[in-house]
């Protein structure tokens, strides 16, 4: 059987499943689907044929129809909406979270996409025993607190909290960070070059407040990002902790085998 998806405008192209073919029916319409929605460039929020047409494009059944959305769903190329229908996700922001000690701006602006912040408090405090810790100064230090809500193409994406010692950056209070990078500013105005970092990621579950300010609901995903900086002394310059959209961030990590196929043992923390 021959169909088209969102063939109600006239402009896509053929496609069918083959049913000689060993591959899975859903697979097939997976690929088919993702595929359309690549050659036709459909926007984030751009709404899909509902369960029923898909059955009658593609002569399939149900069960076929709801595994190649699902999977679709969970990479991230739909968003399914109970009551509403299937439309294009919003893109996903990528980032490097092992192999290169990169920031939200450079990673934001690499893809072409526009980052600002919003700042909430930026100002001198003492340092708490938690932040004391990951920045290795005594409790009540003076540190600069930046707290910002961070949107990629308008759109609410990350609250970011970060500390740094303030007399490392004296007039970092000073400064205005809604649309420039703290990791560059760091460098360029400062001169404390960042050259490795300690990345944590773990579930959060949202205050009422955070989801509010993210744009999510209740109890929706944030995965919660832990880092500290430090310079070519092994000194700790920076420390943050970023609350991230769990429907809008991916964290990308590289891996490689050991010689030999050996076993390197984890650094694990139980919480």
């Amino acid at each position: 059987m021959t169909a088209t998806v969102g063939r109600q405008d006239g402009a896509a192209a053929p496609a069918s499943i083959d049913k000689t073919s060993p591959v899975p029916y859903y697979q097939q319409l997976k690929e088919i689907l993702r595929a359309d929605i690549a050659r036709r460039e459909l926007r984030p929020g751009a709404r899909l044929p509902g369960d029923h047409e898909l059955i009658e494009q593609y002569g399939v059944s149900r069960p076929v129809v709801r595994q190649a959305l699902s999977e679709l769903q969970y990479e991230g190329v739909l968003d399914r909406v109970k009551g509403r229908g299937t439309f294009v996700a919003p893109q996903l922001t990528s980032q490097s979270l092992v192999q290169s000690l990169t920031g939200l701006h450079a990673d934001v602006l690499a893809m072409g996409r526009t980052l600002r912040s919003d700042v909430r408090s930026l100002k001198v405090v003492a340092a708490d025993p938690e932040v004391a810790a990951r920045l290795e100064i005594p409790v009540g230090t003076a540190v600069v607190l930046t707290e910002r809500l961070r949107f990629v193409d308008g759109e609410p994406w990350v609250y970011a909290v970060s500390h740094v010692p303030a007399a490392l950056a004296p007039d970092l209070v000073d400064q205005d960070l809604s649309e420039q990078s703290l990791y560059a500013l760091l460098e360029r105005r400062y001169g404390l070059r960042l050259v490795r970092s300690r990345r944590a990621v773990a579930a959060h579950a949202p205050s009422a407040r955070l989801a509010r300010d993210l744009g999510i609901p209740r109890h929706g995903p944030v995965l919660k990002l832990t880092d500290v900086s430090y310079d070519a002394d092994n000194r700790p310059v920076e420390t943050f902790v970023a609350y991230h959209r769990g429907d809008r961030s991916r964290f990308e990590v590289e891996l490689e085998r050991a010689p030999g196929g050996r076993a390197v043992p984890p650094l694990v923390r139980v919480l």
